[in-house]
């Protein structure tokens, strides 16, 4: 990709409009950014790059046009750092891409695009404003515009799927919870090849957290077993580490903690690897605690 091309254009064009790189920079990125933008160092962020065309005054597509520049997939990218950011819980971020894109015209052609922009302002309204009925409301909005019955069933439909039903699992709603997984585990069978591996993990572990909540400790096992060795042929690290803590739990709560602290040592490696430390700083403390009676060795 030769960023350059699409960067000296932006220049440009700034200067005929007679814009200092601060001021295009105003309320989308820093001046030192559109500095780098300009001399090629780096490319845009999707929504960067829309923001900086409103500024401009042209269609977002313009860049794409230019000269010998392989067209981006704005869409594509938008979509790329909605999943980064849903992934890693950075829901205020994913918030202000949302409102970004929801003036964008390109959204609005077609149903698949708005799609995208629904799903994920359904999961901001649960996740940061705990508005289950609001997010409901936006997650069904945003798979019925595209479901079908007479087609099978596409990998963002089973994600919106798999949304609905982890919130009806945080609020306890397990039956519920448990009907969209078992939706989403019937269209994965009828499916010949995922692009995203990932939903089948996830799914997998979905539904063995409604399993242990239920008391179907050695049916959710099964599930994280399953899932570990999906993951593991796939070379798929996603999942590992929240698969081996549930059957860590699961075995907790049976009672059987040496079985259940080699789980969790894996788990807490994969946390670790990840650099997730919100998990770290939960399961660290929990595996030292419960290694204390075997390490002591057996009372006397």
């Amino acid at each position: 990709m030769d960023y350059s091309v699409i960067g000296k254009k932006i220049k440009e064009m700034r200067k005929a409009a007679r814009m200092t790189q601060g001021e295009l920079a105003k309320g989308i990125c820093t001046q030192a950014l559109i500095s780098r933008i300009e001399k090629g160092d780096i490319y845009p962020s999707a929504t960067a790059l829309y923001q900086i065309s409103v500024k401009l005054g042209v269609d977002v597509n313009y860049f794409f046009e230019i000269g010998t520049t392989p067209r981006l997939d704005y869409i594509k990218e938008v979509e790329r750092q909605l999943r980064y950011l849903r992934i890693n819980r950075h829901y205020e971020e994913m918030m202000e891409v949302i409102k970004t894109e929801e003036t964008n015209p390109l959204f609005y052609r077609d149903d698949k695009k708005l799609q995208l922009l629904y799903w994920h302002k359904g999961i901001y309204q649960y996740e940061v404003n705990k508005d289950a009925e609001e997010a409901f409301s936006l997650l069904h909005q945003a798979y019925e515009l595209t479901a079908d019955v007479k087609k099978a069933m596409s990998e963002r439909e089973m994600q919106i799927l798999s949304s609905i039903g982890n919130i009806h699992f945080s609020i306890h709603q397990y039956e519920e919870a448990l009907h969209h997984f078992r939706l989403v585990e019937t269209a994965l069978h009828m499916t010949e090849a995922l692009h995203d591996k990932s939903i089948k993990a996830r799914l997998f572990y979905s539904i063995a957290r409604v399993l242990t909540r239920t008391g179907e400790l050695e049916a959710s096992t099964t599930y994280c077993l399953d899932a570990i060795k999906w993951c593991l042929e796939e070379e798929l690290l996603w999942g590992l580490g929240e698969l081996h803590y549930q059957v860590g739990y699961n075995y907790e709560l049976s009672g059987d903690n040496e079985k259940a602290l080699p789980y969790f040592k894996h788990a807490l490696h994969m946390f670790e690897l990840r650099e997730d430390e919100a998990y770290v700083a939960f399961l660290a403390p929990k595996i030292a605690e419960m290694s204390k009676p075997f390490a002591d060795g057996p009372s006397q």
